[in-house]
């Protein structure tokens, strides 16, 4: 068989799969929410309520120790959401962003310690500072004072030179795993080469201590010339990040082209081969490579093909839906849906389409209160998902 038509056929085979679950099982059939309908899925019933509406562009959120919720809008503002779902006056203190494409204030963190030390991240597309019209995506901490950001410490800043006035694939998510470290992403601000180049922060899983300082066993500070944040490599544009609430592993989503979306476990100096390897294609129908797995180059979990947009992910870590705990949730920008994920080790054993939340799910979190929230675009909300009857 030719390699043109063994793309073909691995394109049209998941189509033809989808296809074939939803006619069959039914659970791969988008709907249309309706707010106050119970939603029947294969675990729990629930429902989906408003919560906090008036947003533009929310990106990112953070639950305080109160129950309060911190979100970013793209645009460059961070608010307050109560846990009435009010909106509070946008926070000063926010760094400049550059708020065009896909990038502008990204996503929000707490410090592990939050409580002692009130010390937030975030990630934004930093303007070039000579004026170009030009941006990188940074990382940012600060101690949140009521209404204000104080101390502001740029932590991870890119060379000035990289800084490109391409609108793609900034990333980006921040977690912190149980030792206290902080790991961010970058996507390849469409210089897709770079993904494989050490020596720019491009395409990566970046990791720090707290503070912004290289931790020692980082896997490529010793080599020369190499950016030595980085832990991961060989990444499109990471939008989903999350630490597995039992064994403490890093697993994130990333967008594919068309085609190739992916889930990954993140370990240590590992290549997760873009653009070398790739079940995607470019958005025109032409080849990127031939190739989908390499020697060297790791394989995703899973990948959706075709592509989902895959964005925001959650372990669900709550009480109030006992059957998904520990399940992963995954946000879709292109299908408007929400996606919940068993995985059993390093397999995916099932998938299942909740529903649809008529609008692009850009990020997932499990509340304090034990209900989803979902952060969701045009326009700009916040809903939740309640057991059915609540």
């Amino acid at each position: 068989m030719t390699p043109g038509k063994t793309r073909w056929l691995r394109w049209l085979a998941p189509v033809a799969l989808l296809l074939i679950a939803g006619m069959t099982a039914g659970r791969l059939v988008r709907q249309e929410t309706v707010y106050d309908d119970v939603h029947e899925s294969e675990e729990h019933a629930f429902q989906v309520e408003r919560f906090a509406e008036g947003l533009e562009t929310p990106w990112g959120m953070a639950f305080l120790p109160d129950g309060r919720m911190l979100v970013t809008e793209k645009e460059g503002r961070l608010r307050y959401v109560d846990t009435d779902g009010s909106l509070s006056d946008p926070i000063d203190g926010v760094p400049a962003v550059r708020d065009a494409g896909q990038g502008g204030l990204l996503d929000v963190q707490l410090h592990p310690n939050f409580a002692a030390n009130g010390l937030i991240y975030l990630t934004f597309t930093d303007p070039k500072a000579d004026g170009d019209d030009a941006g990188f995506t940074a990382l940012l901490r600060a101690r949140l004072d009521g209404m204000r950001l104080a101390e502001p410490t740029v932590l991870f800043r890119a060379p000035q030179d990289l800084y490109t006035s391409r609108g793609v694939h900034f990333g980006s998510r921040i977690v912190f795993d149980d030792d206290g470290f902080v790991y961010f992403s970058i996507g390849d601000r469409g210089q897709r080469d770079r993904a494989q180049d050490l020596t720019v922060p491009n395409g990566k899983i970046h990791r720090l201590h707290d503070d912004g300082r290289i931790p020692a066993d980082n896997p490529f500070v010793d080599e020369p010339d190499a950016v030595a944040s980085i832990w991961s490599y060989g990444h499109r544009n990471p939008q989903g990040l999350a630490i597995h609430p039992v064994t403490g592993d890093l697993w994130e989503t990333e967008h594919g082209p068309r085609g190739g979306d992916e889930l990954n476990h993140i370990r240590k100096g590992l290549n997760y081969g873009w653009p070398v390897i790739t079940y995607g294609i470019n958005y025109n129908g032409t080849i990127i490579t031939e190739l989908t797995e390499k020697e060297g180059m790791e394989q995703p979990i899973l990948h959706w093909t075709p592509s989902i947009a895959v964005c925001g992910i959650d372990f669900y870590t709550g009480d109030r839906f006992p059957n998904w705990k520990n399940n992963l949730f995954v946000s879709s920008l292109k299908f408007q849906e929400v996606r919940r994920l068993v995985i059993d080790g390093m397999r995916v054993t099932h998938q299942e389409v909740l529903f649809n939340a008529g609008g692009r799910v850009r990020d997932i979190q499990t509340g304090p209160d034990g209900y989803l929230y979902l952060a969701l675009e045009n326009p700009g909300r916040i809903v939740r998902l309640v057991p059915a009857g609540s």
